[in-house]
C-alpha cells in the first residue's frame, strides 16, 4: 500500500510538468524552423533553423528523461536523479531557444 502512495506522489512531480511542456516546445521549434525556411526564400539564408533544430533535440532529450523519471517512479533515487537531469536539460533548452530568438530578432544569425 505504501508503494502506491509513493508512486502517486512521484506522478505529481516536476517530471510530469516537464514532459508536456517539452513536447510543446518541440512544436514551437518546428514552427520556427518552418517559418525561417519560408523567410529564407525572400531574405537569403541564415542559420536560425539549424540552431532551432538543436534546441528541439534538447527538448526531446528533456522529454525522454522526464518520461523515464515518471516510468521509474518505483525506484525513488533513480527517478529523482533522472528528473534533475530532465530539469537541467529543459532549462538549457529554454536558454538556447531564447538566445536563438534574440539573435534572430537582431539579425545577428
Amino acid at each position: 500500500m505504501s508503494n502506491r502512495i509513493t508512486i502517486r506522489t512521484r506522478n505529481d512531480s516536476l517530471a510530469s510538468h516537464i514532459l508536456p511542456v517539452s513536447g510543446t516546445m518541440i512544436g514551437v521549434c518546428a514552427t520556427l524552423i518552418g517559418l525561417v525556411k519560408l523567410a529564407e526564400a525572400k531574405h537569403g539564408t541564415s542559420h536560425v533553423d539549424e540552431y532551432a533544430a538543436i534546441s528541439a533535440v534538447t527538448f526531446l532529450i528533456s522529454a525522454l528523461t522526464s518520461y523515464l523519471s515518471i516510468r521509474w517512479s518505483n525506484r525513488t533515487r533513480l527517478s529523482v536523479w533522472v528528473e534533475q537531469i530532465a530539469d537541467i536539460i529543459f532549462l538549457c533548452g529554454l536558454v538556447a531557444i531564447t538566445v536563438v530568438a534574440t539573435l534572430f530578432a537582431y539579425e545577428v544569425i
